[in-house]
């Protein structure tokens, strides 16, 4: 319960009036007031009691829960030689639907074993509708029994997504530990991190915490499970990946069985509606959308389903062609993805086939600039988010800083993470998230599509197992811009799951609320409402245990890539194999000189080559974060705000021949 006596400040900047806890709007201003519920993560130390405040702004809710009065202000932010024990968060930035991130710290008395209290957002909480009560979501564990077989499986699904990225950066433990295990509808979320202490976690050890599901398992999965289970403890299974081929065997089965031996495909029905406008400060739309705006698709009859938004960059000279471009290519080269039967299709495939879709858009509209001796900051770009629905799944594929968010009963999740400057310093774990928001050019995008070759493009692609009704909004950052889509999505878009509206009266509202409460772009919006019918079959899953060599291993590092699913930018990379030294041929010295003469002039050759090439506008792709910058020098852009940003260009880093290299 919270304390009525305590009071939630404004987070304008100009007001900072003190309102009562219930309020949700600012009682002067009429600013959104935000309620930031925050996770403590303390080893055996006591906040205090229910409705006590610290540090002058954090209400305790209760164990480990506290909620900040003064969201306003930037929280405490740990020194730069503490971030270390923080880093496994801020290089799992990419998957913050699962993991809490770093918000700020408490300071408490020295005198205490733990002087700093680490404080984590959007935790897995429940908070209903009047504010007055907040709890933990379920565990796992105790959510189990009342799930239904497909659910079970997206849990496990999850789980065995998040382990090789979770190993890699030495928290797997977390994923053994049911307190820390949470589910809030059908996505499994963690409390905290728990770090491997000496040796790191096993698979093993995953199929014996996993033994304990079995006897609340379905029926239909039962068998399925127990011969994973096994496998896993006796090493039959010896990778993430491996787990995963396994556990989307069972999600293919039950999509195919759920409705009746009869049905094709699991039974689902999908609309989509999308809207673009011009806004009421620019002079010509930039944006573009697939399908055109105001026009509804729905599936069935129509045997395809896709939605695309695109915001140009490049102003006059170009944006809006390079929008239109890119829709143009992608709709036709992604529909016929669609075309393969349901039991036919092969996820990694399809992730695949989009990012090679992109791959050809962004060498379109990279010709078209050079054709037309477009340079530096002349040249045309454009942000892309695509939504492919197909069954029970969905596949997310984004470049730059257009979102999609995920809509069900529980909450909205922003599901993509802006091609940014901000985002990349955390992924690189070089600064908490909100902290880096404030420096100069956090802002600018450090890929687009068109700027520069596809070998250096790095779109990243998510999929989704829908296992309950859903809305998906793709949006420009005419809408997305000052958390607008957090502040409406409970009142605008919530009830078209309630059956209350319909998603062509949200579209429009949608537009509205942009052009009002933003107004400094242009607005293209794309509505993707999921239906989704689901029976218990009456099958009996197997298990087909693929045989991988053991010796056949990849290398998950963590970057902004060719992700395979469920938010994954851990791209598999090819192990270089060491070789052992053998023995030392003598070289005679004439043949030496005559390969370091034909080596120099052939490097001589390259470097000339590489002057020659045009210069891009995009920041250099993310390089992983594993590797060390060469450099501390930091991008200085200059960071687009809605006022001045008529040619969106400007919120691109200068070249590199025009400022220091990122790192």
């Amino acid at each position: 319960m919270e304390n009525d006596a305590a009071t939630l400040y404004c987070p304008n900047e100009y007001c900072q009036a003190a309102n009562p806890l219930a309020h949700k709007f600012c009682q002067r201003c009429s600013t959104p007031l935000p309620k930031r519920y925050l996770w403590a993560a303390a080893d055996s130390l006591s906040l205090g009691s229910p409705g006590e405040i610290l540090a002058d702004r954090y209400l305790v809710i209760g164990q480990s829960i506290i909620l900040d009065l003064k969201p306003g202000l930037l929280p405490q932010i740990p020194e730069l030689d503490n971030l270390e024990k923080i880093k496994a968060y801020l290089k799992l930035i990419p998957y913050r639907l699962h993991i809490p991130q770093v918000y700020g710290i408490i300071s408490v008395n020295e005198g205490q074993s733990q002087p700093e209290i680490l404080l984590l957002e959007k935790p897995p909480l429940l908070v209903d509708s009047t504010y007055t009560q907040i709890h933990l979501c379920s565990q796992l564990t105790a959510a189990w029994g009342d799930a239904s077989s497909m659910r079970q499986i997206n849990w496990l699904w999850q789980i065995a997504h998040l382990w090789q990225p979770l190993l890699t950066e030495g928290v797997g433990s977390s994923l053994l530990d049911p307190y820390l295990i949470r589910v809030e509808g059908g996505l499994v979320r963690l409390l905290e991190l728990r770090f491997d202490h000496q040796t790191a976690p096993t698979l093993s050890q995953l199929g014996v915490f996993w033994q304990q599901l079995l006897k609340n398992a379905k029926p239909a999965i039962a068998e399925f499970l127990k011969q994973i289970i096994d496998a896993l403890i006796d090493g039959e299974i010896h990778s993430s990946e491996q787990l995963i081929t396994v556990l989307d065997q069972g999600l293919t089965g039950l999509g195919i069985a759920s409705c009746g031996r009869n049905s094709p495909i699991p039974s689902t029905n999908i609309k989509i509606i999308t809207q673009t406008d011009t806004g009421p400060s620019r002079q010509r739309n930039e944006d573009a959308c697939y399908p055109p705006s105001g026009v509804m698709v729905s599936k069935p009859p129509q045997q395809t389903a896709l939605a695309i938004v695109c915001d140009g960059i490049g102003g006059h000279e170009g944006g809006n062609i390079a929008s239109n471009l890119a829709i143009e290519t992608l709709q036709q080269q992604v529909i016929q993805l669609t075309s393969v039967p349901y039991e036919n299709i092969d996820p990694l495939t399809i992730i695949n086939d989009l990012e090679q879709a992109v791959a050809l858009v962004n060498d379109k509209i990279s010709q078209r600039n050079d054709t037309e001796h477009r340079q530096g900051r002349q040249r045309m770009g454009t942000t892309l988010v695509m939504a492919l629905p197909i069954a029970h799944e969905m596949y997310i594929t984004h470049i730059g800083d257009s979102r999609a968010y995920w809509i069900t009963r529980h909450g909205c999740y922003q599901v993509t993470l802006d091609d940014d400057v901000a985002s990349r310093e955390v992924r690189l774990g070089y600064a908490i998230y909100r902290e880096a928001l404030q420096h100069s050019g956090s802002g600018s995008l450090i890929q687009a599509l068109g700027m520069s070759k596809s070998a250096s493009l790095h779109p990243t692609s998510q999929r989704f197992i829908i296992d309950e009704d859903a809305v998906f909004l793709l949006t420009s950052d005419g809408l997305s811009d000052f958390d607008r889509v957090e502040e409406l999505w409970e009142t605008e878009i919530l009830p078209i799951l309630g059956g209350n509206t319909n998603i062509e009266d949200v579209a429009a509202r949608l537009i509205e609320i942009a052009n009002t409460k933003n107004g400094h772009d242009n607005v293209t919006i794309a509505l993707v409402h999921y239906q989704v019918k689901y029976c218990e079959p009456d099958i009996i899953l197997k298990a087909d245990i693929p045989t991988i060599s053991a010796s056949k291993t990849v290398d998950l590092t963590p970057r902004t890539t060719n992700a395979t699913t469920l938010g994954n930018e851990y791209q598999q990379t090819q192990v270089i194999t060491e070789t052992k030294p053998g023995r030392i041929t003598k070289v005679p010295l004439q043949l030496l000189i005559i390969l370091g003469v034909l080596l120099g002039a052939g490097g001589l050759g390259y470097w000339l080559k590489i002057q020659r090439e045009p210069q891009s506008t995009i920041t250099p792709s993310t390089p992983s974060a594993t590797q060390q910058p060469t450099t501390t020098v930091k991008p200085t852009p200059v960071k687009p705000t809605p006022q001045n940003s008529e040619n969106r260009q400007e919120s691109l880093p200068s070249p590199p021949d025009q400022s220091p290299a990122p790192e």
